[in-house]
C-alpha cells in the first residue's frame, strides 16, 4: 500500500475511533451530570447558513432552521475529528501511527480546544471560551476535558489501527 493511501485511511480511522470515543464520553458525562453535549443540529444550522453568506450569529438557536441540519452537524463532527487526526499525522508522521504513544496525542487534542473557543463558539453566538453563556469557567472546562479524552481517542484509535498495513 503507497503512503498516501495508508496515511488516509488511517486519518479516517483514527479521526472516525477518536470522535466516537468524546461521544461515548459526552454520553456518560451527560448521564453522571445530567448536563447535555452539544446539540449537533446547531451546528449543522451553522454550516447550513454558509450557503447563504451567513458564517456568524448572534444565538445559533434563534437562527432559521436548515434542512437536514442535525446531520449535516453530525457529518461536520466527524469529519473536524478526521481533519484533526490528518493534522496529527501530517505532524507526527506515519511512524507514529504505527508505533503510537500517548504525549503527542494528548497535547494534540488539547490543542485542538482553539477551534471551539476561538472559532465556532463565537460564530454560534456564545463568544470567545464560551464567554457570553451563563457559565464560561464551566463550559471552558468541559470543553478541556472533551478535546483531552478526544487527545486519548486519537491514541487509543491509533493503537487499535498500528498492525502494519503491508504483509
Amino acid at each position: 500500500m503507497g503512503e498516501g493511501l495508508e496515511f488516509g485511511l488511517r486519518a479516517v480511522a483514527i479521526g472516525a475511533g477518536a470522535t466516537a470515543v468524546v461521544d461515548l464520553w459526552t454520553v456518560l458525562l451527560a448521564r453522571l451530570t445530567g448536563v447535555p453535549g452539544l446539540d449537533w443540529a446547531m451546528v449543522g444550522r451553522w454550516v447550513g447558513h454558509f450557503p447563504r453568506g451567513r458564517f456568524r450569529h448572534d444565538g445559533i438557536g434563534r437562527a432559521a432552521p436548515v434542512a437536514g441540519e442535525r446531520a449535516l452537524g453530525w457529518a461536520v463532527h466527524y469529519g473536524t475529528g478526521i481533519v484533526f487526526a490528518a493534522l496529527l499525522l501530517a505532524l507526527c508522521g506515519l511512524g507514529w501511527a504505527r508505533n503510537p504513544t500517548p504525549t503527542p496525542a494528548l497535547a494534540f487534542g488539547l490543542a485542538t480546544v482553539a477551534a471551539p473557543f476561538l472559532l465556532m463558539q463565537p460564530a454560534l453566538g456564545a463568544g470567545i471560551a464560551a464567554s457570553r453563556t451563563p457559565n464560561p469557567a464551566a463550559a471552558r472546562l468541559r470543553s478541556l476535558m472533551t478535546h483531552a479524552v478526544f487527545g486519548i481517542g486519537l491514541h487509543l484509535a491509533a493503537l487499535v489501527t498500528a498492525a502494519p498495513t503491508e504483509a
